[in-house]
C-alpha cells in the first residue's frame, strides 16, 4: 500500500497499524491466495456500515455468521496489535446469542484488557475507515494501560 490515502467507499483509506492488523487477520484465512489481488480496503469493506444501510436494518434479528465472524476477527486484530505493543499475548473470547446481544472479553495471562458488551450485533459496523481505525486503536490503547497498571496479572 502506497503512503497516499485513497478514495475508496467508507472515505479515504488512513494509514493505520489496527487497520492494517486487521487486514492481516482477514488474509491469514486465505489459504487459495484469493485475497491477493485485493487491496486492504477491499477486504475492510464489509467493516462499513452507512447511516442509511443501518436505517434499512431490522431493530431485531439474527445475527449472521459472517457478522459474527467480523466481531471475532476484529478484536482478534486488537489482541494481536496487543502483543506486538507490549509483549503479551492476548486472546478474544465471545459469547453472542442468537438474538444479537452478548460480549467480548480480551485476556492477557489472568488480566481481563478489554471486557465489551454488545447489542444489535447484526447492524455491526462503521460508517468509514477512519471511524473503524479510531475504534481499534482506541481499544487497543485501552488494553495496553491495563496491561501497564497491572503488569504482573497480565505475565501470569
Amino acid at each position: 500500500m502506497s503512503d497516499l490515502a485513497t478514495e475508496v467507499r467508507g472515505g479515504i483509506y488512513p494509514q493505520s497499524e489496527y487497520l492494517a492488523q486487521l487486514a492481516a487477520v482477514i488474509r491469514a484465512q486465505d489459504s487459495y491466495g484469493t485475497w491477493d489481488g485485493k487491496t486492504d480496503a477491499d477486504l475492510l469493506a464489509d467493516y462499513i456500515v452507512t447511516a442509511e444501510e443501518r436505517r434499512d436494518m431490522p431493530i431485531i434479528a439474527d445475527p449472521e455468521p459472517e457478522v459474527l465472524d467480523r466481531i471475532e476477527k476484529f478484536y482478534d486484530a486488537i489482541g494481536l496489535l496487543l502483543e506486538k505493543r507490549s509483549g503479551i499475548m492476548a486472546a478474544q473470547m465471545s459469547r453472542i446469542s442468537h438474538e444479537g446481544f452478548g460480549r467480548v472479553v480480551l485476556i492477557a495471562g489472568r488480566l481481563v484488557v478489554i471486557s465489551k458488551h454488545l447489542r444489535d450485533v447484526h447492524r455491526f459496523g462503521f460508517t468509514s475507515f477512519e471511524k473503524l481505525a479510531e475504534a481499534g486503536e482506541k481499544l487497543t490503547a485501552e488494553a495496553a494501560a491495563m496491561i501497564a497498571a497491572h503488569p504482573d496479572a497480565a505475565r501470569a
